[in-house]
């Protein structure tokens, strides 16, 4: 099997079934804000982890916030940012090319809150204009609540001007959100070097357990929580911790140093596939820099879900857009936003291999598309 969903969701990684393995039949179990022997070993294990979190991603351990994943960190973030908001400032300037985490909270405040959105332009191979955002700012930075812009996109994996953005933010002392759910685990990335208030990670994009994740903040005491409770993440978040998450992610996150010293092997790798797709093929964004292993590739006239049939027939698992959407057979809105016709829109798949992956599977993977299309572009010219 070749699993090219890894933007979608990473399996368990095998450091991880391991660990989970000898986890399991243990009896360290209980709640770890409870007072006893076992809430403290497991309270004690937990902040070890926020240590491997610091110490992976460059972040103090108090400034690592246990939760479910990124759509609630950024759903915490907005909230925080725009809810208080009472000051005259009701533009937001968002890519329109954001995860539905962003795109769809913000459509919320839109609506109940009254603040107009604004949308910076796309280029058709997928980059945001930032300085259009610039050019906006201008004479529109005292109306400004916040801007947002994606680190990096997960349909097409390209790296977005994120840091320039930033400093657009900060010359004129706007809250920016940079949704880094694609970065982590990706990319390098150090978070107090990087300039940003929040970070955000999913453990299902780590190949730690589902519903499990963290969200960084460079100053924790000003956050206002979007989940109330008992006081748990000293009262950043409430809720009991899913601690066997936690425990998985920090045990994924200690893989990573050595995976990222993979990429420049993956790109070449990539570079090889790309190269030898057949003719009327196109993949987008193919002259930016992008994520290792990640493809939106299209052939006008041959439908993206045909091809994702053929390639799972031979037991290799791609999507035609991201996961959450792929049920729809119409053109993204990612795709939408970059001016890409449903003719290329509808025939895209999105291949994202995993920072794990071998020289064979990419060999594999190109075997199967040059099969794949040739077939299906018999039945199209039939």
């Amino acid at each position: 099997m070749i699993y090219a969903d890894a933007n979608g969701s990473l399996p368990l990684l095998p450091e991880v079934r391991d660990y989970l393995a000898t986890r399991i039949p243990s009896q360290l179990w209980g709640n770890p804000n409870a007072i006893h022997t076992l809430g403290s070993q497991i309270k004690g294990g937990m902040d070890k982890c926020r240590e491997i979190v610091g110490d992976v991603l460059g972040a103090n351990p108090t400034q690592v916030i246990w939760n479910s994943g990124s759509s609630e960190s950024c759903s915490t973030v907005l909230q925080h940012v725009l809810l208080p908001m009472k000051t005259g400032k009701t533009i937001i300037y968002s890519s329109p090319i954001e995860h539905a985490a962003i795109g769809a909270a913000l459509e919320h405040y839109k609506n109940v809150w009254d603040y107009e959105l604004r949308y910076m332009p796309v280029s058709v191979d997928g980059l945001v204009d930032e300085s259009w955002l610039a050019s906006e700012l201008d004479g529109n930075h005292h109306r400004c609540a916040m801007i947002t812009c994606m680190a990096v996109n997960n349909e097409t994996g390209v790296i977005q001007p994120w840091e320039k953005i930033r400093d657009l933010s900060k010359n004129h002392q706007i809250p920016f959100v940079c949704d880094t759910t694609q970065l982590i685990g990706r990319l390098p990335f150090h978070f107090n070097d990087s300039g940003l208030e929040w970070a955000m990670a999913s453990g299902h994009k780590l190949g730690a357990l589902p519903g499990s994740g963290f969200l960084l903040a460079r100053d924790p005491g000003a956050l206002k929580p979007l989940v109330w409770g008992g006081g748990q993440e000293s009262g950043l978040r409430g809720g009991t911790q899913n601690y066997l998450g936690v425990e998985t992610l920090a045990v994924a996150l200690q893989t990573l140093p050595t995976k990222l010293a993979r990429i420049p092997q993956l790109n070449a790798w990539r570079k090889n596939l790309e190269a030898g797709l057949p003719s009327g093929t196109v993949v987008i964004g193919a002259q930016l820099e992008r994520l290792p292993g990640t493809m939106l590739i299209g052939c006008p006239g041959v439908h993206g879900q045909g091809v994702q049939i053929e390639l799972e027939g031979q037991d290799i698992f791609v999507t035609t857009s991201a996961a959450c959407s792929d049920n729809e057979p119409a053109t993204s809105k990612v795709l939408r936003a970059m001016k890409i016709d449903d003719i290329l829109g509808r025939s895209v798949i999105r291949a994202s291999l995993p920072l794990s992956a071998s020289e064979s599977d990419y060999q594999a993977l190109l075997g199967s598309l040059k099969t794949a299309y040739a077939k299906l572009n018999r039945i199209k010219a039939y």
